[in-house]
């Protein structure tokens, strides 16, 4: 670490310190880890966000953000006398000397595959997993349910449970949607919203299957539809209208146009 590196990071955590002293911000001093919950979660999209815009500025002002959210936390566990940010340095420090022995051990690997691998069985024997009585434990509950979903959906297949290909997965997703549409007709709102789920849970599966990330190609997709929607809009509005007064086909002309212009 350079010494303005260093100096900048002393002087953010001492920052951060004064917010919550005695003396500093009213809302600052009123927080605790559990009201922080939603920013963590709201900062690290706003991260992806910039990433996604290919912004530098915007990234960097974000990641200010996001560290922001671990010096308070950090701060507020300082105060309880649990640990401070020093601590949450050398803990993730040690884990990654740890869990990377090609790099700062004697470990040779030959692709990412190997590293996968290595990674995941240094986990394994850490503190906690012990505990553990499922592939499926430790992920967070929390998570988007798309994420979520991907995440369990890798677990499961790294121990087998798995389809032998592609077009075995593909005629579970006509099952599905046959299903679904058995659902409807039934008029059982429960049912419904279960066949729903598992149709979700089978493309998640096909995207694993394809290498893709579900959550990117979602996110992918809804930009385009937000293009798409707004050029909608416009078309709207240069015609003096709202979107309301235009007609379907009149909606699907500017959505194909957008789409192929």
């Amino acid at each position: 670490m350079t010494d303005k590196t260093a100096d900048e990071f002393q002087k953010l955590v001492d920052v951060v310190a004064e917010l919550r002293s005695e003396h500093g911000c009213p809302w600052d001093r009123k927080q605790n880890h559990e009201s922080l919950r939603r920013f963590a979660i709201e900062e690290t999209y706003e991260v992806i966000e910039a990433i996604d815009h290919g912004s530098d500025s915007k990234l960097k002002e974000e990641l200010g953000d996001f560290i922001l959210q671990a010096l308070l936390h950090a701060q507020i566990a300082k105060e309880r006398g649990a640990f401070d940010i020093a601590d949450v340095c050398a803990v993730i420090r040690e884990k990654l000397l740890r869990r990377h022995p090609h790099v700062f051990g004697e470990v040779e690997v030959s692709t990412v595959d190997d590293v996968v691998h290595n990674w995941e069985a240094i986990k394994s024997a850490e503190p906690g997993y012990e505990d553990r009585k499922s592939v499926l434990d430790g992920i967070p509950k929390s998570l988007p349910a798309l994420i979520r979903a991907a995440e369990m959906s890798k677990r499961a297949s790294k121990v087998g449970f798995d389809w032998p290909d592609i077009s075995q997965i593909l005629e579970k997703l006509n099952e599905e949607t046959t299903e679904l549409s058995e659902a409807i007709e039934s008029g059982d709102t429960s049912h419904v919203k279960r066949e729903v789920g598992d149709l979700l849970f089978v493309i998640v599966n096909i995207a694993r299957f394809l290498d893709i990330d579900p959550e990117e190609s979602l996110r992918e997709m809804l930009e385009r539809f937000s293009t798409r929607f707004r050029c909608i809009e416009d078309r709207a509005k240069s015609t003096g209208r709202k979107v309301s007064d235009m007609t379907l086909e009149e909606m699907d002309a500017v959505w194909d146009e957008a789409k192929n212009g």
